[in-house]
């Protein structure tokens, strides 16, 4: 909880030359931002310091919970502000990996798009995110520029969402407009050579200010590390806000977006054996032939909310928002090592021991995702007994739909995994995809029932009505299924004393889905039993502060058990194989975090120790095995201070370490931990009316070398490096 993410020699010797010419421009920008540093404190009107002795987080607005702080919720959640994402050099919601120890990376990949683990499960793209807390699609690129705050809320999200994987939510909270008009542009620069400009502009307008609008443009040059990854990407976003007479808010945004880039793929075992990371090089694409093409992702996103007061202490809204993704999913990928002619393979799930693999080619082109959301709800305040009840109620209507095409997946040829191999492209063999169709309606209401000034229980279900239809494009494997269930909550809160209070909580979380309408199994088709997680959490945050200091702290327990889907029979012909529950996956964990601030030193960051296993399967020898790619331990850590010399000057030094994870289901296999330092020198001051400030990072300083993540995806293992050491600076002026 954060209470302050195959060339031929010649060509690969003008490669090698285009790498070093950006290092070589990056310490020279070191250079010289470390030499200017003494003279703009000279030169420059100097900002008066400002002093912070105690602080209140905002409310989690993915949380539920109104506008009660996140302090004083009994909720595990982490919340990152537009500063804190600049300063850490984030860009992508992936950043947010070294920023919150319950969360890391999970197949998150240069030019695609991001997913992650929470509390060691993997969120699902078209469940677990929200926007202003509707749900969206991220099967995505999503642009961070004209956001005001990413917050992660971490276990069972049952309250929250009638269907999500467990381990939490992902909320993005869009920009809107300020009381006070701003100006503020953005120039950056990060290896190897991208280029990003950013504007976000704010004004008030009218009678009394009454109407707001916002602003935010971006375009970016993308020219990472990888090599063979160039492309771009553009924002255009504007929110505005309407203040009516009577206390009623108008407020409206749309925003659209554009990124177009190839992507990278990932290395992956040689045979029975982990490659060792220190020999392979950290910039390699093997996506990179002559007919690659990049992955382009259009997304355009608008919402109204509407909020009136009724009475005193109640307060109404309706909040509707739609989302329309159109993708072209495209890549040259390694996948086994197959016979392209009888499709033998072997081995089927990774490369062969001498580094060979097959590649496929992978086209889904103008694939198309629409989302609808309308919320109605009211809250507000009532007395009943003598206590107080703080009370929320609604619905929540919400709409999927998924329209590709056909897919060209076929083999071309033999690659191997120094990237020296060019294929020619496949024959092109079309396969079908999967067009799918959902609707539910989710009645939500809450409690926060305040039994005495320092204790409250806090309750609260939702009801979901799902429907889902599925169809093959040529129409074959139809699917469809009703189903309806109730998540329920419940939690107790009380304050030990001023600044400390202590919670138990108790919750569900629903997953849905169907058997494979395929004739393989007996069940073909069938919707399965839904999959109820339950978690229960016990936890503490505190706080103090006094003149120059402050502190800041949450611990909790956690325990989530969540039965797990599994393949019954052989699987070797028609009508062998059954899916259906076989165990469960049980995450329990520990997650401390904390924010001190002491005069010019700051210290924020947390940790998690995290025991997870599979108990009660079928086979005996399945239980106890650990799940694939996830830690048992993970800290993230970021150490900072001004420096008194020169004012308006700090540094800050970040700690990520993972430990070790599975590679394998079978646990034959895994990669070892890794730490990373980043570090950041920030110089902030005032000249010609502006403030600017300047910033110079770099990530992974001492250029460590290891595998980053282990995923095991679409049947197949995966190993992707972690970044090498990687320059960024930046500019950014405020009116």
């Amino acid at each position: 909880m954060a209470i302050t993410s195959s060339p031929a020699p010649r060509a690969r010797r003008r490669r090698a030359a285009r790498f070093v010419a950006p290092r070589c421009k990056a310490t020279a920008v070191a250079a010289a931002l470390a030499a200017a540093v003494p003279a703009l404190a000279l030169a420059q009107t100097v900002l008066p310091p400002v002093t912070v002795t105690g602080r209140l987080s905002p409310p989690l607005a993915v949380g539920g919970w109104g506008d009660t702080p996140l302090e004083r919720t009994p909720i595990s959640a982490s919340t990152y502000g537009e500063a804190q994402l600049r300063h850490g050099g984030a860009t992508r919601i992936a950043d947010v990996t070294r920023l919150d120890p319950a969360v890391s990376d999970s197949y998150n990949s240069e030019g695609y798009w991001d997913t992650l683990t929470i509390r060691g499960f993997v969120t699902d793209n078209r469940f677990n995110f929200r926007r202003d807390g509707l749900p969206i699609n991220a099967e995505t690129s999503i642009p961070l520029d004209n956001k005001q705050q990413l917050e992660v809320l971490k276990g069972l999200s049952g309250l929250q969402a009638g269907t999500s994987a467990p381990g939490g939510l992902v909320n993005l909270v869009v920009k809107r407009p300020l009381e006070a008009d701003t100006r503020s542009v953005l120039l950056g620069w990060r290896e190897s050579n991208s280029r990003l400009a950013a504007a976000d502009l704010n004004q008030r307008f009218g009678h009394e200010r009454a109407i707001g609008l916002r602003l935010n443009v971006a375009y970016e040059h993308l020219d990472p590390h990888f090599r063979a990854t160039q492309g771009h990407r553009h924002l255009l976003a504007a929110a505005g806000e309407w203040k009516l007479p009577g206390g009623t808010v108008v407020e409206a945004e749309v925003e659209t977006s554009r990124r177009a880039q190839p992507s990278v793929v990932g290395f992956s075992l040689l045979g029975d054996s982990v490659p060792d990371p220190k020999r392979i090089d950290p910039r390699l694409n093997l996506n990179h032939q002559p007919w690659t093409q990049p992955v382009v992702f259009d997304a355009h996103t608008a919402s109204v909310r509407i909020s009136r007061p009724l009475g005193t202490d109640w307060r109404a809204s309706a909040h509707l928002a739609t989302q329309r993704l159109r993708t072209d999913d495209r890549t040259a990928f390694p996948f086994g090592v197959y016979d392209p002619a009888t499709f033998a393979c072997g081995p089927c799930d990774r490369f062969a021991p001498d580094g060979s693999f097959t590649y496929w080619e992978y086209i889904s082109d103008d694939e198309r995702r629409r989302s609808d959301a309308l919320d109605v709800s009211v809250a507000g305040r009532i007395v009943l007994g003598g206590s107080e009840h703080r009370v929320q109620a609604g619905v929540l209507r919400s709409l999927y739909r998924a329209r590709p095409n056909q897919q060209v997946f076929d083999i071309a040829g033999t690659g191997h995994v120094d990237g020296t191999a060019v294929v020619p492209r496949s024959s092109g063999l079309l396969d079908e995809n999967t067009r799918r169709d959902e609707a539910s309606t989710e009645t939500y209401l809450r409690d926060e029932w305040r039994l005495s000034a320092a204790t409250a229980l806090w309750l609260g279900a939702r009801h979901t009505q799902l429907a889902r239809r599925s169809v093959r494009t040529d129409g074959s494997r139809p699917t469809d299924y009703r189903q309806s269930f109730t998540t329920p909550f419940v939690a107790l809160t009380h304050e030990l004393r001023p600044g400390l209070m202590a919670y138990a909580s108790w919750g569900r979380g629903v997953e849905s889905e169907v058997a494979p309408n395929r004739t393989l199994y007996t069940n073909a088709g069938q919707p399965l039993p839904s999959l109820q997680s339950r978690q229960t959490e016990l936890g503490l945050k505190g706080e103090a502060a006094r003149e120059g200091h402050s502190l800041a702290w949450s611990a909790a327990l956690f325990d989530i058990e969540r039965p797990l889907f599994t393949d019954i029979g052989t699987c070797s012909g028609a009508g062998t194989c059954t899916r259906q529950v076989d165990g469960t996956a049980r995450h329990r964990g520990i997650e401390l975090a904390g924010d001190w601030r002491a005069g010019a030193w700051t210290l924020a960051g947390g940790a998690q120790w995290l025991r997870a296993r599979r108990e009660g399967a079928a086979d005996p020898s399945q239980n106890g095995l650990k799940p694939v790619n996830v830690a048992e331990r993970s800290v993230k850590l970021q150490l900072g201070r001004d420096l008194a010399s020169i004012p308006g000057l700090a540094w800050s030094l970040g700690v990520v370490h993972e430990g070790p994870r599975m590679a394998l289901p079978d646990n034959r296999a895994r990669i070892e931990g890794w730490t990373r330092l980043d570090a950041l020198l920030r110089y902030r001051h005032a000249a010609a009316g502006r403030t600017l400030t300047w910033r110079l990072g770099v990530d992974n300083l001492t250029d460590e070398r290891a595998w980053k993540e282990s995923p095991y995806q679409f049947g197949h293992a995966y190993l992707f490096p972690l970044a090498p050491r990687t320059w960024r600076v930046s500019v950014q002026a405020d009116l």
